[in-house]
């Protein structure tokens, strides 16, 4: 007794279409959790060499060659330099710095007004010369 022909075949074909629904899936699940990384770096809005920034709303920490921190035109003892910034900038909304530092000023002073700025949620500009 024959019961049709080739009613139990078995197909040999593979089927991707469960194999690109799990690849899509874990692709979005990696999208989603690598931007939730946070990496323990400063935020920094650098500005081009051909830009200009806005110096009459925020306010200007400047650094000279033989390492005096000003405010402004005030000269600042390096010590009271975070107290004075606080002070002056208690009452703004959008707090803003804009740090100009000369070419010879050691990293260190430059990262330590940096760091001024990320700890009190300050942003920071880095002021550069027009090229």
């Amino acid at each position: 007794m024959k019961i049709g022909k080739g009613g139990n075949k078995v197909s040999t074909e593979f089927n991707m279409s469960s194999m690109t629904d799990i690849v899509f899936l874990l692709l979005i699940f990696f999208m989603l959790t690598s931007t939730m990384v946070t990496t323990n770096a400063l935020d920094l809005v650098l500005p081009k060499g051909k830009g200009k920034t806005d110096s009459n709303k925020s306010l200007s920490v400047s650094i000279d060659k033989d390492l005096h921190f000003f405010i402004d035109k005030d000269e600042v003892a390096e010590a009271t330099l975070e107290t004075q910034l606080l002070a002056l900038l208690n009452n703004e909304t959008n707090k803003a710095i804009v740090l100009r530092a000369e070419k010879s000023v050691p990293h260190e002073k430059v990262v330590y007004v940096m760091d001024i700025a990320y700890r009190n949620g300050i942003k920071m500009v880095v002021a550069v010369s027009p090229k």
